[in-house]
């Protein structure tokens, strides 16, 4: 007999923010152990439920009993087991740890030879005798850091627990976990619920636990609920919900039967910062901002209730004064802001550390003012703006507001910027150089921005790199792998040197702090950060292409799934970056692995010409002779590896072959066009004009022995292949394309 299955565990309430990372670890391990023991199939799909007072998981037909169990017990091997026609001791000592006669054993072949072997079948175990073992091993597994006890119990979970349900169909299974015995009665609602709810059957669970105990079990169905009822209140508003997801999801863990109000606040706190605002209301209140159709911040907010009354007023009065105190304390401290200037705020930054081998945030300023001019000079912007800009971007760090809301770093600095008269461009820059962030955030704006952006995160990778703290498989407590793919997405954009950026970097901090391979070591880090990125561009393309023919509401919503993927721990920033602009700009051309080798196998510098370098080769390997040219090529690479010393000039007069000869004559002739179309940046070109030197190349190596006796010769014609490799390797190492 198969029925469903449904396991609830009663507790006080859970971590809002961990609730359902909880429930779906809880349900998937049961689910498992059950596939394992065969008590479903294995394509069963269970359903999940979390409330703020309960992990409960639901699965569709479940045996009642375990089908037979059949072992195979394998011993010695047969032409070992008997001797003189009498067992071994081994063989013998197999047969009573089996419990049988040594006659009763059979034979089967393990794959290498024939051994003996004592075969069984046992009825299979019922429901009841595993499934509290299996529901403690769920409980065990739940990625729960802190445990606590209760009354005078020796139990531990992660919340007191006071109830357990487990139930087959309409039949209880008897069991016992965390010392409480299963049954068939749950408690609904704290308030609004009659009573304790009996549920009659596991399937009946869900629509007997929202009509009598009013609960909404399923968190995904009561997310949705919130979303609904959130959008519909705002658009009696003309207004739009200022939230992230993980509001959407936290408030969702906090209540079982939510009902939606709408509050308000007193005017004269708009004239806050809007984000200041904001961040209180989401943060502290766990309230839903609204914004006007211009962005801007209205005095209405809506909340998500636990309770449902025929007359709200007291409830949503109680919000609002609770509101009023959170607002209150954030005008007080704008208003302090604003009795010191920000360069006044400085010298509190020598208090700050940054780093005991580096030192203070005053000594980094100093650094970030130089590094971020020497940038702003190579953009052709203002250095004395990107220098001022720089020395101003972490005095916010030491203000009251940044002190209460760190979130707000960068966003209050330009803020205190525009207050003190500070150049528009200055402050804009304050609050862009953070950017980007995450994984999908945009990028600073204009070429002051960008200039400070830099110098902090290539000051920050620069400098922790060089004293030693290099990223370690998954560890990476500084953030240097984002610092560093934050450092790409700008100068892919930009026409700056990646090396002598870093190189300058390194200058500025003092003679003899950094270790000495610094430089060469972060830009390997940064290549190979670009490597992975371009591959999985090339890998996601394919599954991704659909995201261009979506509408703007549709890549709203993968926008929000990739940003849980990547707080979850299921995808890295690269991969996240990778996909958020595939989802919100259109995905590009799948790029071969083997073109992206070529293009980087020459640690290019310039990185904003890599996209078009890609592209001219990806455009070369398509042509028909790319196939024979990366193969000489790759001939003609592993011929130079094995060649000693200095190659000379190529000497015309040692040539011994037309082919040779021709070779010659064909690289010279091409030669200066290549060069020219490289000049230009004109890379599709310089490799089409090399495809015409097929036929010199097949003749050279078809009709040319390299490796000749007279070593003068074969010296001519390695120099030869060098000059031919040199004109090749001008725009990759086309040796790489080869099959």
């Amino acid at each position: 007999m198969t029925a469903t299955l449904l396991i609830e565990l009663l507790t006080e309430e859970l971590p809002p923010k961990a609730l359902e990372k909880l429930a779906a670890s809880f349900a998937d391990t049961i689910t498992d152990e059950l596939k394992k023991l065969q008590f479903v199939a294995g394509n069963v799909q269970s359903h999940v439920f979390a409330s703020p007072r309960r992990l409960a998981v639901q699965i569709p037909a479940v045996a009642a009993i375990q089908p037979e169990q059949h072992s195979v017990r394998r011993g010695p091997a047969v032409a070992s087991g008997m001797k003189d026609g009498q067992p071994t001791p081994a063989l013998a000592g197999f047969a009573r740890s089996c419990g049988v006669e040594v006659s009763q054993l059979t034979t089967v072949h393990d794959g290498k030879q024939d051994v003996y072997a004592h075969e069984s079948t046992k009825a299979g175990e019922s429901l009841s005798a595993v499934l509290s073992g299996i529901v403690a091993t769920a409980l065990k597994k739940l990625p729960a850091p802190k445990l606590m006890r209760w009354g005078d119990l020796d139990v531990q979970f992660v919340r007191p627990v006071h109830g357990l349900m487990m139930l087959h169909g309409e039949q209880v299974v008897a069991g016992e976990v965390l010392g409480l015995q299963s049954g068939n009665v749950t408690r609904g609602h704290r308030f609004l619920s009659a009573g304790d709810v009996t549920i009659p059957s596991a399937d009946a669970y869900p629509r007997t636990l929202a009509e009598e105990g009013k609960v909404i079990a399923s968190f995904l169905a009561r997310r949705e609920l919130v979303r609904q009822r959130l959008s519909h209140a705002a658009a009696k508003l003309n207004a739009t919900i200022a939230a992230p997801d993980a509001l959407f999801d936290e408030v969702t863990g906090l209540v079982e039967w939510p009902v939606v109000l709408e509050a308000g606040f007193e005017a004269e706190f708009l004239n806050v910062p809007q984000e200041c605002l904001i961040l209180t209301m989401q943060q502290n209140q766990k309230y839903f901002p609204l914004l006007d159709s211009n962005g801007k911040l209205m005095n209405r907010f809506l909340l998500v209730s636990n309770l449902e009354t025929d007359d709200p007023r007291f409830i949503i009065g109680g919000n609002e004064r609770v509101l009023r105190a959170r607002l209150s304390d954030a005008k007080f401290f704008y208003e302090q802001d604003q009795k010191h200037r920000l360069d006044s705020r400085l010298p509190r930054l020598e208090h700050v550390v940054y780093h005991n081998k580096i030192g203070n945030q005053l000594e980094r300023v100093t650094r970030l003012s130089s590094i971020a001019a020497a940038i702003a000079g190579k953009l052709g912007a203002d250095s004395s703006l990107a220098g001022r800009a720089a020395y101003l971007a972490k005095a916010d760090l030491v203000s009251d507001m940044v002190g209460e809301f760190p979130e707000l770093q960068g966003i209050m600095g330009r803020y205190y910027a525009r207050l003190d008269g500070e150049d528009e461009v200055v402050a804009d820059a304050i609050e862009g150089h953070y950017h980007p962030r995450f994984a999908g955030d945009s990028l600073p704006q204009g070429a002051i921005a960008t200039a400070v952006a830099l110098a902090d995160k290539l000051e920050t990778i620069v400098g922790i790199w060089g004293i030693g703290l290099i990223p370690t498989g998954d560890k990476d407590p500084f953030a240097l792998r984002r610092a560093a793919l934050g450092v790409l997405r700008m100068v892919l954009e930009q026409p700056l040197d990646l090396k002598v950026l870093l190189t300058e970097t390194a200058a500025a901090f003092p003679a003899g702090l950094l270790s000495a391979n610094v430089v060469d070591d972060v830009y390997d880090f940064c290549l190979e950060r670009l490597r992975n990125l371009l591959r999985m561009e090339q890998a996601d393309t394919q599954s991704q292409s659909v995201v261009q023919q979506l509408d703007l509401q549709e890549k709203a919503k993968i926008s929000q799934q990739i940003q849980a993927d990547l707080a979850s721990g299921k995808i890295t920033e690269a991969e996240a970056d990778v996909r958020f602009r595939a989802a919100l700009s259109g995905v590009q051309p799948a790029v071969d692995s083997r073109v992206i080798d070529a293009v980087l196998a020459l640690a290019p510098t310039q990185l904003n010409e890599v996209g078009a370098i890609l592209a001219a080769v990806a455009q070369f390997k398509a042509l028909p002779e790319a196939a024979t040219l990366a193969a000489a090529n790759k001939r003609v690479k592993n011929i130079l590896k094995k060649t000693e010393g200095d190659i000379a000039a190529v000497n015309p007069a040692l040539f011994a072959e037309d082919a040779e000869r021709a070779l010659f004559a064909a690289v010279e002739a091409l030669a200066p066009a290549v060069d020219a179309k490289f000049a230009a940046h004109d890379f599709a070109g310089a490799l089409t004009q090399l495809a015409s030197l097929r036929a010199p190349v097949d003749a050279f190596f078809d009709g040319v022995m390299v490796m000749a006796d007279d070593l003068a010769v074969r010296g001519n014609r390695i120099a030869l292949l060098a000059r031919l490799a040199a004109l090749f390797n001008r725009v990759a190492d086309i040796s790489l394309l080869a099959e």
